[in-house]
Parts: C-alpha cells; structure tokens; sequence
C-alpha cells in the first residue's frame, strides 16, 4: 500500500484546512486509516483515526470537536477537515494505514504511511 498526503499549507488562527490521502495498492477498501503529526521538537501524536467501513472514528482530546475524519473508498482517499485551527496545531501531519482490527492510536502498530504535509498556524 502507497500512501500520498496533500493538502497543507499555511493558515491563520480560527482558519480551516483539508487534507487529504490517496492509497494505492490492494485491498486498500479494508485498511484501517488514521492521521498523525509531528511538531519539531516533538514526538509523533495520534490525530484521528476511521475504519474501513467508515462508521467509526476516533480522535486524539486536543482536536475533538474540530477536525473531522473521513473517507471515500470508492476514490481510495481518507480526508481530514480541520476547522477552527491553532498555532498548537502546527505540524507536519501524516496519513497512516495498516490491516489492524479496530481503532488503534498507536504508531507502531501502522507499517504504512505517507510522506507527510506541513500545516502552519500563524497566530
């Protein structure tokens, strides 16, 4: 599985982004795929995460009730709707897949991942 994160930039404080991940490769319907990021100085931190069928997500506290997780499996793309947005949320942010059984938070639980956006928050 390939993985291709796209989407970031530079936004002011309240500003909105999506990001976005294409997967390529096989039986990417079924993967579990999740959102992470890594502030400098940092260590990498779980964002989000859905499952295949796309009914469930989960949320790291910090951004519950901003961000919002999706996918479309036809197109093979997982999206992040970041709303409301902080200086906090400064990071690179990387899209992250695995055939793992339920919502995992943990990075190294995941074999695949992208390259990575930066998101820059300006105050």
């Amino acid at each position: 599985v390939q993985l291709q994160a796209s989407g970031g930039g530079l936004v002011r404080s309240g500003g909105s982004l999506r990001l976005s991940c294409v997967a390529s490769g096989s039986n990417t319907g079924s993967i579990l795929m999740a959102w992470f990021r890594q502030a400098p100085g940092k260590e990498r931190e779980f964002v989000a995460g859905i499952t295949w069928s796309g009914r469930s997500t989960d949320y790291a506290e910090s951004v519950k009730g901003r961000f919002t997780v999706s996918r479309d499996n036809a197109k093979n793309m997982v999206y992040l709707q970041m709303n409301s947005l902080e200086p906090g949320d400064t990071a690179v942010y990387y899209c992250a897949a695995d055939y793992i059984f339920g919502l995992q938070r943990n990075s190294a639980l995941y074999k695949y991942w992208g390259q990575g956006t930066q998101v820059t928050v300006s105050s």
